[in-house]
């Protein structure tokens, strides 16, 4: 049955002028969809009328049924380093990209169906989803565009009336996914290893006028393209550390060229500040633990410079080298430099002093080991601003460092120009109160997959607004109680 589906107004920049970096493809037939979630803020933001995408229409929309006017249906082709081991030909194993729209900002936007079935990229996998994993993404990236973290987001969740086999039996899902685009590290990895120059080439023109237009007539334009992307991804891990984010898999093709986070699979946010946070089941070195995150974005960012050698200076490999290796070996100075804007910020400091840097560093070393809660942590010190310090000592099994530290803090506070009352409200509008709390998020995930949707609604409408303390919502601000356990996550594939 033909259903009434909306104009989106595709416009298809990718598959009209990259032909060979995409494979055109059809989603899966899904036997019974129906529609769990619509986005209808992102919808609006798209230039879409919510009310025209639910009911049946919307179904069959987002399962993949059925095709709107316009839209050009491509599996992207990319490559990667996943765990540090080169892997030359991934792609979309699982997800057709619908089309490209503007959004009522004028800004492009990729809508991507994810769990859609297989495609010639999906290595053996059934190209399926499920819903646990959906629903995680989808709450997660709604969870980090409240943050303020760039982010790919959910515009809507279908289940599609099948049970998929993983481990047992669960029901499948499509995502649809919004993003700035879906160019990845790894997209520039495929053709760079095949040696296609003129490939890479063309897609790193695409990716410029796309994301860095300002670039398109500059003097030594790819390496000013390297440093872009450079500065947007160091800036979004210095945000994923400034909300206790652990992304878990950050392979070269879970790294964008926009700066987005990407791919919700074994993530999750720290309660207790421990740089060693490892909740991937399958990272078992420790390669993405939390507070290795800035060194994996030099290293991912290194094999970027790498794939772009030939075109910053195709007549001298020696002098491209050199050049981009500068770049490479900025990144540790120019992340700490972003870091610690973004933690004075969050300590409540507007001016800057040499010893700052000292100050933070210490102020870890003191939490460290201490099992103190990350989140609560910076939301006390917004009230010790004010001299009420019981918040922050109680989070500590032995007070005696921290009270030391805080009476440096508030020396270093008197001679930044704010009142008490202006820094409290200044910290309480960059550290958050309510986080995707890992035992809040199992259990909304748990019961959506039981068919109650209550606790997850509830969660998201609690993590809509991140820093603002609402009534009855004291579940919500603490760590998981004793008997949660170590906490363990899953690719979901």
């Amino acid at each position: 049955m033909n259903l009434h589906v909306p104009e989106f107004g595709f416009e298809n920049t990718y598959a009209n002028e990259l032909e060979g970096f995409f494979v055109p493809w059809q989603a899966a037939t899904a036997p019974q969809p129906e529609l769990m979630f619509l986005n209808d803020e992102l919808a609006e933001e798209l230039g879409l009328k919510p009310e025209t995408l639910k009911g049946e229409a919307g179904a069959a929309l987002f399962s993949g049924n059925q095709v709107p006017d316009g839209a050009a249906l491509i599996a992207q082709v990319y490559a990667g380093h996943q765990f540090g081991g080169f892997s030359a030909q991934l792609g979309d194993g699982r997800a057709l990209m619908l089309g490209e729209v503007k959004n009522v900002h004028g800004e492009r936007r990729d809508i991507q169906l994810k769990g859609s079935g297989r495609t010639p990229f999906s290595r053996g996998g059934d190209g399926k989803a499920v819903l646990g994993p959906v629903l995680r993404e989808y709450l997660m990236g709604e969870a980090m565009h409240a943050l303020s973290v760039p982010t790919t987001r959910g515009l809507a969740v279908v289940t599609t009336g099948e049970d998929i086999q993983r481990e047992g039996t669960q029901p499948g899902a499509v995502l649809t996914r919004v993003a700035a685009s879906h160019l990845r590290v790894g997209t520039f990895q495929f053709f760079a290893a095949r040696g296609e120059d003129e490939k890479v080439r063309k897609l790193a023109d695409y990716a410029i006028a796309r994301h860095y237009p300002h670039l398109v007539d500059a003097d030594d334009k790819y390496l000013a393209f390297l440093s872009a992307v450079i500065d947007a991804q160091i800036a979004l891990v210095a945000k994923w550390v400034h909300v206790g984010f652990v992304h878990g898999v950050m392979n070269t093709d879970n790294v964008t060229i926009s700066g987005e986070t990407i791919d919700y699979g074994p993530c999750a946010f720290i309660d207790s500040y421990d740089p060693a946070a490892v909740f991937s089941s399958i990272d078992t070195g420790g390669r993405y633990a939390f507070g290795n995150q800035p060194i994996i974005a030099q290293w991912n960012l290194a094999r970027f410079a790498e794939t772009l050698l030939p075109l910053i200076d195709p007549e001298d490999n020696d002098n491209a080298i050199r050049l981009a290796t500068n770049e490479v070996n900025g990144i540790p100075a120019r992340y700490t430099a972003i870091w610690l804007d973004g933690m004075r910020h969050k300590i409540g400091l507007l001016s800057e002093e040499g010893e700052d840097a000292d100050l933070i560093n210490n102020m870890f070393q003191t939490m460290e080991g201490e099992d103190v809660d990350y989140t609560q942590f910076f939301r006390g010190l917004a009230d010790a601003a004010g001299g009420k310090t019981d918040l922050v000592l109680d989070l500590f099994s032995d007070p005696v460092h921290i009270t030391a530290w805080l009476s440096k803090w508030q020396d270093r506070c008197l001679r930044d120009p704010q009142s008490p009352s202006e820094r409290r409200a200044a910290m309480n509008r960059t550290n958050p109160i309510y986080i995707p709390r890992n035992h809040k998020v199992e259990e909304a995930l748990d019961a959506a997959t039981q068919g109650d949707l209550e606790p997850f609604e509830r969660l998201l409408d609690v993590l809509s607004s991140p820093y603002d303390q609402r009534a009855n919502l004291e579940a919500y601000e603490g760590p998981a109680p004793s008997d949660f356990g170590p906490y363990k996550t899953f690719c979901g594939t």
